[in-house]
């Protein structure tokens, strides 16, 4: 009985399933193609469609990790260059491109924090107003303007 990574190995996919798998739209994996982030994608020898086979659907895979984090194509582009790097060059440049990104996701998140806080205070003055309670609506208009100021 083979494993599933075996079974991953022998895997060819095409663009519609390489989609599904990996949440890109089919036109993203045709411009990732395009500009040399895939490599060059094998075609069917018959038809001429694309069939990912399965380092081709690695790629992809981490592609789609570091995307769903936010990294640009450009950073992206960096990631695959520097995997290819000597002498521990390569894992210092990934350290730091990977320690970017975690600060930008840090920058992110505080932002999203600070709208989450936003949309509290809006809707406690909202509830507020319906229960006709100036003091609260005063305390949540005061929030808000707090707020603001961070933004």
């Amino acid at each position: 009985m083979r494993t599933a990574k075996e079974q991953r190995a022998d895997e060819v996919l095409t663009i519609q399933e390489m989609a599904r798998r990996s949440g890109f739209s089919e036109p993203t994996l045709r411009y990732y193609e395009r500009i040399g982030l895939l490599g060059a994608v094998p075609r069917d020898p018959g038809s001429g469609h694309r069939r990912y086979d399965a380092a081709t659907a690695e790629r992809i895979d981490a592609l789609a990790c570091l995307r769903s984090s936010g990294m640009s194509v450009t950073d992206m582009r960096r990631y695959l260059e520097f995997l290819h790097e000597e002498d521990g060059r390569g894992a210092a440049k990934q350290r730091e491109l990977f320690a970017r990104q975690a600060e930008r996701l840090a920058a992110e998140i505080e932002r999203l924090r600070v709208r989450q806080e936003y949309m509290r205070s809006k809707a406690d003055m909202w509830d507020a107003r319906v229960r006709k309670d100036a003091d609260a609506e005063f305390r949540a208009v005061q929030d808000i303007e707090r707020i603001l100021e961070r933004f």
